[in-house]
């Protein structure tokens, strides 16, 4: 298999389903309609409530949701052949992903901005609501964890994307000065912000930087775990318009541009994909592909976590109902091309079928390494640029996509902390939220591995855990459905797949944690399974009574929202969370 082949292909597929599916379910399934005021309109705030343009939100939201995972999962995953992986990512980002992005997002917009785990009290009830609250902290835990020590790899490993990883921060806050206060239009903006990064990036080409071996008696991957645990944690306080929107805008981009880079040299080098469609010559103690395959391929098919940033943060940026398909399903549009860029990088990256047995010895041994040297390869190939230069663009993409979902992740385990504490009793503010966000964060990635090696320990149960979220925002999106007297299959065949694969994995993943002795893992797996069984069973019941009693759930929202905007959360002064934390804030209009 020709790999410019599987790239037209691939592409084809998942840019067929955003003009056909998407618009299906803009019209027929989610009835989008810009005649409804959105919460970022009616609860704008300047700090989390704010309406943006929305290719600006597309890239916050994009960029957001296409971390390291869509690299990792698909990465990872060829070890039993590019066939299943390629299968997949494509149907996945068609019928799955996309709807699921879609379908949340809407959810959120009609609750006025309220992120997932609150919707699961209205619609599932109190108890399913602190179970589903439990997974998504975990989740979230887990993403802030293995996302960190991914980055602080791939700044030892790469010290040439040291100046543009740090030095992107910069430009990002210039970029929202530049318009929010200067009112500069957007393609300049864009041209400005491109150009200053790819600057940083051939600086650091030539100037790479690395710290010292131990820095305070701490090995230099330690620091920089702290490093990214803090910034995340101060980016998280800042009003999305100053560093979060603009830095997800030039990012994503970046990514397209990494892509075109990626994609170009494919179609100039067109390499052979060394790989076998479907492996039979396994490495020995490598899981089985079902139902595996389904959780390590996790975003770039479907990912629970797109419905914690579609409901946590992009909700409350959306100035227009019908720019949801735009920023929703096309996001997840753009994460399926970047996994179908990992799968061809991870196999079509290499010289011989030796060579790439050689680097997947091991089922854990593929992943976000296997990605930057392999796709280094093609684009020193394909356009002749020098392995250093090469290796450094898909470096650094990869660790902005990463560094931009977990100060994301802060952001919304924040949100969920003041949700908790809202339950609880206790009102916590943005400071002391974040405190405990960051510090839980650090606790499990020191305390699962003294060397800061504790977020890649965990990896194994976030792809479970992660899809099981999907699962678990499927069920809401399809309560809301059958409450409206529409069709719910689109959201409840998949929902009842992935429900099935994630308990199975589940399941098998509690036996393999037993023979290992791995306790840590067996009690998070265990409290993982019972809390995903419990909701489901709520949910279920809850679908059930949906589907007898159908109401006018949306005129019953439009008339909450309507009192929330005129009483307890005016226009400026709204909640982070949709429930009641007034911010304060004054960016200029959005463009």
């Amino acid at each position: 298999m020709n790999s410019l082949t599987l790239a037209l292909i691939g592409a084809a597929m998942v840019l067929a389903g955003y003009a056909l599916y998407s618009k299906f379910l803009a019209e027929k399934i989610y009835a989008l309609d810009d005649s409804r005021p959105t919460p970022a309109v009616m609860l704008d705030d300047g700090v989390d409530y704010v309406p943006t343009n929305k290719y600006v939100l597309w890239g916050h939201h994009f960029t957001s949701v296409a971390g390291a995972a869509p690299i990792v999962g698909p990465a990872v995953a060829v070890i039993w052949g590019w066939l299943p992986a390629f299968l997949w990512v494509t149907i996945g980002t068609v019928f799955f992903a996309g709807m699921h992005d879609l379908g949340a997002l809407w959810a959120s917009i009609r609750n006025r901005g309220q992120s997932i785990g609150a919707l699961s009290g209205r619609y599932i009830g109190a108890r399913g609501r602190n179970l589903f609250l439990v997974v998504i902290f975990l989740v979230l835990l887990m993403v802030n964890a293995a996302f960190s020590v991914v980055i602080s790899n791939l700044l030892v490993g790469t010290p040439t994307a040291v100046i543009p990883t740090w030095g992107a921060l910069l430009v990002a806050l210039a970029i929202g000065q530049a318009i929010y206060r200067l009112k500069w239009s957007l393609p300049l903006v864009s041209v400005v912000g491109v150009v200053a990064l790819y600057g940083l990036i051939l600086l650091g080409d030539n100037v790479p930087l690395a710290l010292p071996e131990t820095v305070l008696g701490l090995p230099d991957r330690s620091v920089w775990i702290i490093l990214l645990f803090l910034y995340a944690g101060v980016a998280s306080m800042l009003p999305v318009w100053m560093l979060l929107q603009p830095r997800d805008y030039i990012n994503g981009l970046q990514l397209f541009i990494a892509l075109g880079i990626l994609y170009g040299s494919v179609l100039i080098a067109r390499p052979e994909v060394v790989a076998p469609a479907y492996n039979t010559n396994l490495p020995e103690g490598t899981p089985s592909l079902v139902p595996l395959l389904f959780v390590t391929i996790a975003c770039g098919a479907i990912s629970g976590f797109h419905g914690m940033v579609s409901s946590g943060t992009s909700s409350k940026q959306l100035a227009k109902e019908g720019d949801a398909r735009f920023v929703g399903y096309f996001g997840a549009v753009g994460e399926g091309l970047l996994a179908l860029g990992s799968i061809i990088a991870t196999t079509a990256g290499f010289a011989t079928l030796a060579q790439w047995e050689d680097t997947y010895q091991a089922f854990n041994d593929g992943g976000v390494n296997a990605f930057v040297q392999g796709g280094g390869r093609i684009v020193e190939a394909g356009l002749g640029l020098p392995q250093s230069l090469a290796a450094t663009i898909i470096a650094t993409t990869a660790i902005l996509f990463a560094a931009t979902t977990m100060d994301t992740g802060v952001r919304l385990k924040r949100f969920v902390i003041q949700e908790i504490g809202q339950i609880a009793g206790v009102n916590l503010n943005r400071m002391l939220a974040t405190v405990i966000a960051v510090g839980v964060g650090l606790a499990l990635t020191f305390g699962a591995g003294a060397d800061g090696s504790g977020g890649m320990r965990i990896w194994p149960l976030f792809g479970t855990t992660n899809q099981l979220l999907a699962a678990l925002t499927l069920s809401i999106v399809t309560i809301m459905l059958l409450r409206r007297g529409r069709s719910p299959l689109p959201t409840l065949i998949p929902l009842v797949f992935l429900g099935a694969m994630t308990i199975y994995a589940l399941l098998v993943q509690l036996g393999t944690f037993w023979e290992q002795r791995d306790w840590l893992l067996l009690v998070l797996d265990i409290v993982i399974l019972i809390s995903a069984l419990w909701v489901i069973v709520e949910a279920f019941i809850a679908m059930k009574s949906a589907r007898a009693y159908p109401g006018d759930d949306d005129q019953e929202l439009a008339l909450e929202m309507e009192a929330v905007a005129a009483g307890s959360a005016p226009r400026r002064g709204g909640s982070s969370t949709g429930q009641g934390h007034p911010q304060e804030g004054t960016p200029p209009p959005a463009p």
